[in-house]
């Protein structure tokens, strides 16, 4: 049976030979994008192709927007899964319900545009299939649906009244080479345009750029279809295409991308090129840029829009490379194909190291034990190259793409080693990389996924299994770090592991956005939300930043985790040490600073720190402070170290923080115990110092005149994290699940003992036993309470009875205070949340902002919010309002919200939260780390919180009005 060209295996027919992308022509272009009519068709055989046909009238039709897909303008509806094909998997066919839209758009050529030559139409990006008319006559068909399709088109093209007809399909074989972890959204989402070729105009060409390191020069030759000629104004280069000139030139990278203007002029044409001189290679096991090991600080990207879905202006690429370098990272995996080829470009000016991943992968192919994968199946191997050639054509001229992927998740077979084969041939130089073989056989670099910490430990030390071939190979995480609600934890622990030995080259954090539709009902959707029959939930909004582009708290931990000045400080010399981190660029760009902060003193004492600007790449000063300042009253004294850019760059303002890092300069004093007042029964009420009790269960009801609508108690829950609960394939304990079972989220308070004042003691003593039904598990509680007349101490001590195997979610006290008191201030870790693996962005110092704005807003909700190393927090009315102040010993996360942990837990959506009329203050002891097992290793040991004997204290006062 002739399959229709949909479920046709080919990879298309009728389209010209990929050519390389260059913005920088000046022949005549016209954009197509814009309002196109269109008509959408449950099926690809529904109505005939006659709308293609000269007249047709599409007057009744709807419009759409391209860019864009039809599915996010009010067109059927968008839908998630990971690695499920959404429809049966029987290659290369697709369901007969494939809905199909019917696209038109009429142009006229503008009044200059010339009347020789030829014209091409490109489309840059159209998911998942079509077919092309124009002026009726049909041109071809193309999939590939991250990928540029161009048809010559000049000899059909009319001054006035074209129609340009285009048939998409949702469905087609080529959508078994794009299982990729996204949003299914057809749709023709890139830039449609039409080009005028004028006679001797460049077609293909490849710029090479190299770079000598050790004499400093750079060899140019750009190799042309078209003869021409190649100038380089600043260099003084004017050479025939094809001819190599070496001149002495300052190279790129990514921490200084240093690009040349230059010209390549044929007949008929001129393009304005971009050059950058660096070489990549493999030497002695290691990547290296310029003779330079890297140490890549990446993220692995999709293109992404809450609004507008893939369909990517120019503004948004500049600004996620913008937000990409002001918080560190340096390099780019553009997860799972080529990017919209101007983000490339941006890539190039601003400076980050690209893995440019052709558009392909077979995940779901996992499901079926890898029967009938297409990359291993002789059938499908044209429309692999295809896609490899595709990628490799457009985008070679890019200095800032120094590896070449084959795919993701696509298992071996014949087709990758094809693919590979054929770009080793065409660009030998760069590097090739592919994470799903595990012999390496075709690949410069030995990359995993999810790799926990020991492994990539062993692996470091050359201690992998594998062949010997495969441990002298470098090793990069090409996707680690999963970013899936809060988190992801143990960035730092895997930093350090990068730093420490020479072999791992880093990794990309997995991923660098979140996908969440907005929606007017949920604020932001993820799979299920539109209805799907399979979908895999919010397992879409796994990123660093939220869909709206504010950064994550787990971009904040990693920006400080991978910042590339290290700060190290001696209080016994008063030295402090400052190492550069970079691998290419000196310390000329950063000034610095030091700050002295005591917790009371109004003022700050800070200056300037004198690190020498030309301190090269892995060399380090150390350096003497002024002495600090002497501390009123014995106050903890803290020291801040900061590195700022000193002048305004094309990614960053004037004084952006690039690496910070604060140091205990003199401890925190101890802090007083509050005792001697004893407690005076009145009633039904107990007295002692400022508190008010109930007599029958030793309750705080009041402190001073504030009334509580919630006593203090011991509580363990916090609502699951994407991480506790983590993925349904993880090997690990999941405790999320774990924590429900056995009856966490649902403890049970008895009420053994309440002791007032016994035996002459000035407290009020108060017993309990909290334990989960069905359980013979428990944590007997003993409250301790005292007060010197003024401020009221609250002592608690646990003991935990039975066999705990699980480690807590939290310990500590909840309390609940009235709506009003709103506004929080403390001393410790901030300003945002940190969590034992995830407080490296944490600087304990002086903070202060509404309890709003102390909410992580998490597309899908879940515990957030802790603040770490908190010595005092005060909750007030306002800004300089009375409310009421704590002080913990030790040191406590503080954590305020509007809502309590079981209304958060029960929450789906952002809009299922409402604010009460009480402020839940949780003051905790102890919390779980993140980890990152959403998708990737759980907690690691040492930031478990394992159930043990425990004490801790909390001061409670009233806090007066300030004037």
């Amino acid at each position: 049976m002739e399959l229709p060209y949909h479920e046709d295996v080919s990879p298309g027919t009728g389209g010209l030979p990929p050519r390389v992308w260059c913005a920088g022509s000046d022949a005549v272009s016209l954009s197509l994008n814009g309002s196109w009519r269109f008509r959408l068709s449950p099926g690809a055989c529904g109505p005939d192709e006659s709308f293609a046909a000269a007249g047709f009238d599409a007057a009744a039709w709807d419009e759409v927007v391209v860019p864009g897909h039809w599915v996010l303008q009010g067109h059927g509806s968008p839908l998630y899964t990971n690695q499920m094909y959404p429809f049966p998997v029987d290659p290369p066919r697709v369901p007969t319900e494939n809905p199909t839209g019917d696209h038109l758009r009429g142009f006229d050529l503008p009044a200059d545009w010339p009347a020789g030559g030829d014209a091409v139409l490109r489309f840059d990006g159209v998911e998942s299939c079509a077919r092309v008319w124009l002026n009726g006559t049909p041109l071809g068909d193309f999939k590939g649906s991250r990928l540029p399709h161009e048809f010559a088109v000049g000899h059909l093209l009319r001054p006035e009244g074209n129609v340009l007809a285009v048939r998409v399909h949702q469905w087609s074989s080529g959508s078994y080479l794009e299982d990729q972890d996204q949003w299914w959204l057809p749709g023709i989402f890139r830039d449609v345009t039409l080009l005028h070729r004028p006679e001797g105009a460049a077609r293909d060409f490849f710029t090479h750029a190299s770079y000598d390191h050790e004499d400093g020069t750079g060899t140019l030759r750009v190799d042309s279809e078209v003869p021409g000629r190649v100038t380089v104004p600043e260099l003084g280069v004017d050479v025939a295409t094809g001819e190599s000139v070496t001149v002495p030139v300052e190279p790129w990278s990514a921490e200084r991308p240093r690009l040349y203007d230059a010209e390549l002029a044929t007949a008929g044409e001129r393009i304005a090129l971009r050059v950058g001189f660096r070489t990549v290679a493999l030497t002695d096991g290691l990547i290296t840029v310029n003779g330079r090991p890297l140490l890549f600080r990446g993220v692995n990207r999709h293109e992404f829009h809450p609004e507008k879905g893939r369909a990517l202006d120019l503004a948004t690429m500049r600004a996620d490379v913008r937000l990409m370098k002001q918080h560190n990272i340096n390099a780019v995996r553009t997860s799972h194909y080529p990017p919209h080829p101007a983000f490339l470009d941006l890539c190039d000016e601003l400076g980050l190291w690209v893995i440019d991943e052709c558009d392909l992968e077979t995940h779901g192919f996992t499901m079926l034990g890898w029967r009938g994968n297409p990359a291993d199946d002789d059938r499908w191997t044209p429309a692999l190259l295809d896609r490899a050639t595709r990628t490799v054509e457009r985008d070679k001229n890019h200095p800032s793409v120094i590896v070449w992927s084959l795919g993701n998740e696509c298992g071996t077979g014949k087709g990758l080693r094809a693919m590979a084969a054929w770009i080793r041939e065409r660009d030998p130089d760069r590097l090739l990389h592919y994470e799903g073989d595990p012999s390496c056989r075709d690949t410069d670099m030995y990359s995993r996924m999810y790799a926990d910490h020991a492994e990539v430990e062993r692996i470091g030390r050359g201690e992998d299994e594998g062949s010997e071939t495969r441990r002298q190979l470098p090793f990069i995480l090409c996707e680690y770090g999963h970013a899936m609600g809060n988190g992801p934890g143990g960035l730092r622990e895997y930093q350090d592991l990068f730093e420490r030995y020479e072999r791992l080259q880093g990794g990309f954090v997995w991923e660098w956005i979140d996908h969440g539709l907005r929606h007017p009902a949920y604020g932001f959707a993820y799979g299920g939300d539109f209805g799907e029959e399979l979908h895999d939930g919010n397992f879409v909004a796994d990123g660093l930043c939220f869909p709206d582009r504010t950064p994550s708290p787990g971009l904040l931990d990693y920006k400080r985790v991978i910042q590339p000045v290290r700060f190290g400080y001696d209080p016994v010399s008063g030295t402090v040490s400052v190492v550069n981190l970079y691998a290419f660029a000196d310390l000329s760009e950063l000034a610095f600073e030091w700050t002295y902060l005591m917790d009371g003193a109004e003022r700050d004492a800070s200056g300037p720190l004198d690190v020498p600007p030309e301190l090269g790449p892995g060399e380090s000063v150390e350096l003497k402070l002024p002495d600090p300042p002497a501390a009123a009253g014995g106050a903890e004294t803290r020291l801040y170290l900061t590195a700022m850019v000193c002048e305004e760059t094309n990614w960053t303002s004037l004084d952006h923080v690039v690496a910070r890092a604060d140091f205990a300069v003199t401890p925190r004093p101890p802090v007083p115990v509050a005792t001697g007042e004893s407690p005076r029964r009145r009633g039904y009420d107990v007295a002692l110092g400022p508190g008010r009790f109930d007599v029958r269960t030793g309750e705080l009801r009041a402190l001073d005149t504030l009334t509580l609508t919630a006593a203090p108690r011991l509580d363990v829950w916090r609502a699951t994290t994407d991480n506790d609960d983590g993925a349904p394939w993880q090997p690990d304990t999941r405790y999320g699940p774990l924590w429900r079972k056995l009856g966490l989220d649902r403890m049970h308070h008895r009420l053994d003992d309440v002791e007032l004042g016994a035996s002459g003691a000035d407290a009020l003593t108060v017993r309990t036993r909290m334990a989960p039904a069905a359980r013979d598990l428990a944590l007997r509680t003993v409250y301790r309470w005292t007060s010197d007349g003024t401020d009221l101490r609250l002592a608690v001590s646990v003991t935990p009875e039975g066999d705990w195997e699980v480690p807590l979610p939290r310990l500590g006290v909840r309390i609940g205070l009235p709506a009003a008191l709103g506004y929080a201030q403390w001393f410790g870790g901030g300003p945002g949340e940190g969590y034992p693996d995830t407080k490296s962005a944490s600087t304990v110092s002086r903070w202060s902002m509404p309890v709003d704005r102390m909410q992580t807003p998490y597309v899908r909700p879940q515990e957030n919010g802790a603040r770490a190393d908190v010595r005092w927090a005060e909750l007030r009315t306002g800004i300089d309002g009375e409310g009421v102040r704590i002080v913990g010993d030790p040191a406590f996360w503080f954590t305020a919200r509007r809502w309590s942990s079981e209304q958060l837990d029960a929450a789906a959506h952002r809009t299922d939260l409402t604010p009460g009329d009480t402020v839940w203050v949780h003051l905790d002891h102890g919390q779980r780390g993140i980890g990152s097992q959403s998708c990737g290793p759980g907690v690691l040991p040492q930031h478990e919180l394992r159930v043990a004997p425990a004490e801790f204290t909390f001061t409670f006062s009233a806090a007066a009005r300030r004037r």
